[in-house]
């Protein structure tokens, strides 16, 4: 893969500052030992949502190289989209006019389409940031699989096919965890033989009966603002892992773990990262 284009900034975020240098595109990671795997995750997981959306731009190079570099999460997040064309892109919402300078629905685009889009940085965010193209999700793969666990979340779900290829076709089938907030998706995703996780609301949770999912969900997400006695069912489902979205506070992480949760999944890693688990009193 051709670096298209690097520069050095720096980038202050919740952890405190670093040089980094800004890549659109960089050839893949290298280095040795063995691949991260999801089963050896530490026993309490922190996840970089959309790469920490809060720290860096959301589903971009740029923002998970950052979230990589300063290692406040154990775990990469990003969202999944498909082309008219079939190709998997990078983005979170099924129109480009939020995070880009265009404007219109992501599946009319197709890959040379796809290659004009340019992601248009929050300028709220801490750090100077480049516009950029967003990546599709060979190219992630290609950047960090097998140098961190990754979760991906399939918002078009005809699109599990495609994303269960390209994790196969990289031997990722063990640090790879494939999301979505249907149990039927989740179903087919074990089915096609990946790690599944399921997202479930605050409202969804109030009826829901997490158990029932146990034989093929490996991890359930589940809204931090949902009443305790339903996060106590998810956490009592039989389900290997619960972890809590999206938790951008240190009361909300402590509240959750507490409640017996072993993972958060927030906005914000390097704000979690800097203050102590139990320090706000809800833990």
């Amino acid at each position: 893969m051709a670096l298209l284009a690097a520069r050095t900034v720096p980038v202050v975020g919740f952890a405190g500052a670093l040089s980094l240098t800004v890549l659109a595109f960089a050839p893949p990671l290298t280095g040795g030992g063995a691949p991260l795997s999801v089963a050896a995750l530490p026993r309490i997981v922190y996840t970089a949502h959309r790469g920490g959306a809060l720290e860096v731009p959301e589903n971009t190079m740029a923002g998970l190289t950052a979230a990589f570099a300063r290692g406040t999460a154990q775990i990469l997040d990003f969202d999944t989209r498909m082309l008219r064309d079939g190709t998997l892109v990078v983005m979170h919402d099924p129109t480009l006019d939020r995070t880009t300078y265009a404007r219109g629905p992501v599946g009319a685009l197709d890959r040379a389409r796809w290659q004009r889009v340019r992601v248009r940085p929050d300028g709220a965010l801490p750090g100077v940031w480049l516009p950029e193209r967003p990546p599709t999700v060979a190219e992630v793969l290609d950047r960090f699989g097998g140098r961190s666990v990754l979760i991906l979340e399939a918002k078009d779900p005809p699109s599990l096919a495609g994303l269960a290829r390209l994790i196969r076709a990289r031997d990722l089938t063990g640090s790879v965890l494939v999301n979505s907030n249907s149990p039927a998706v989740a179903r087919r995703a074990h089915r096609l033989g990946l790690i599944t996780q399921l997202w479930r609301s605050a409202r969804q949770m109030r009826t829901d009966r997490p158990a029932l999912w146990a034989a093929y969900v490996d991890v359930l997400d589940m809204d931090h603002a949902a009443r305790d006695t339903d996060l106590l069912r998810a956490v009592h489902s039989g389900v290997p892992r619960v972890w809590a979205h999206t938790v951008n506070t240190p009361r909300e992480r402590d509240r959750v773990l507490r409640l017996g949760c072993d993972g958060v999944i927030t906005n914000a890693p390097g704000l979690l990262a800097a203050v102590p688990r139990g320090a706000t009193g809800a833990g």
